[in-house]
């Protein structure tokens, strides 16, 4: 045998203890930290306050530029239809244009960008133009660190406040793309309804047969009201994004809070709408997201949907 084989053996056969010194370092002080955020609640709640501010500051990018990429992508597909070339588009997506300013496209800097804080210093007005910022760009960072600071008091550190905070970006997004354009993206609800089913495996919110149960009754629940609303009235009442996200609610939080998601929603929703006719003066035919409602209905069931529910069975029972 050679040298440099019988060399390589010999260093081959040794254990790599030293191969990666850092993660030597990095493991142990993430041991330490996760053991820090579940001896200390306050400061397991601290965290979930930034990290919900932080991807409240990213939703904000989804919420923008997600309805353009799919329109961008809807005309491509037409283009393709017509035996078209497509038109040469520049790179738009998540990450690439960074975010600038829609008036006079000035560059937004990391400094410009701290959730809800940069927006206190620069008086809700853009560093170079002076235009004025939209606030709903605070409003739902700070809607996502709230959120997520009270999901970490109520589950406490574990399994479950990881999937509500999972979730309550999720619904954020949806809620105000609805908003904005009545649609609800499969790009976020199929994901959503995968992640509920992953995450009750183990059985984090309800047990997996209800999981699947909740899917399939979420989603076949308004598929019914559609199509009966539809042959009576001969008009699409609601989409079918709606369908999709009461099945992710059902995945995520069982057949069981499915009636108290629907009446919620459909309770506040009546609310809405009919003050929305009355304040514009313009008529039934006046179109209104249903996602938002299903999102708050979904938020109630989380967080206080066992409490209620039992509340009401109890009431029932009563003599």
């Amino acid at each position: 045998m050679c040298r440099c084989a019988a060399h390589y053996i010999k260093h081959a056969a040794q254990p790599r203890q030293n191969l990666c010194p850092l993660s030597s370092v990095l493991c142990p002080l993430m041991m330490s930290f996760l053991e820090l955020l579940q001896t200390f609640p306050a400061a397991f709640i601290g965290v979930c306050l930034i990290l919900g501010l932080m991807v409240g500051s990213f939703l904000n990018v989804v919420i923008h530029r997600l309805p353009k990429m799919m329109e961008l992508g809807w005309r491509q597909q037409c283009a393709e239809l017509r035996g078209e070339e497509p038109a040469a588009a520049p790179t738009y997506n998540l990450v690439v244009p960074r975010s600038a300013c829609p008036h006079c496209n000035h560059a937004i800097s990391a400094w410009d960008n701290i959730p809800v804080v940069s927006y206190l210093l620069l008086r809700g007005k853009c560093k170079g133009c002076g235009a004025a910022i939209s606030p709903r760009y605070p409003i739902i960072e700070a809607t996502s660190g709230l959120l997520c600071a009270y999901a970490a008091w109520h589950f406490g550190f574990g399994w479950a406040a990881g999937g509500a905070l999972l979730l309550i970006w999720g619904l954020l997004a949806l809620t105000a793309i609805d908003f904005d354009t009545q649609l609800l993206p499969d790009d976020i609800t199929l994901p959503l309804l995968w992640a509920g089913l992953l995450f009750n495996l183990s059985g984090t919110f309800t047990d997996l047969h209800g999981a699947v149960l909740g899917a399939v009754f979420g989603y076949l629940a308004l598929w019914s009201v559609y199509w009966l609303f539809k042959l009576a009235t001969g008009k699409e009442g609601m989409g079918y994004g709606d369908f999709k996200l009461l099945a992710a609610l059902g995945a995520w939080l069982g057949w069981q809070m499915l009636p108290l998601i629907i009446l919620s929603s459909s309770l506040v929703g009546a609310v809405v709408g009919i003050t929305l006719i009355v304040a514009t003066k313009q008529g039934r035919n006046i179109p209104i997201p249903f996602g938002p409602y299903l999102a708050g209905g979904g938020l109630i069931a989380l967080f206080w949907g066992q409490t209620l529910t039992q509340g009401y069975l109890q009431l029932l029972a009563a003599p």
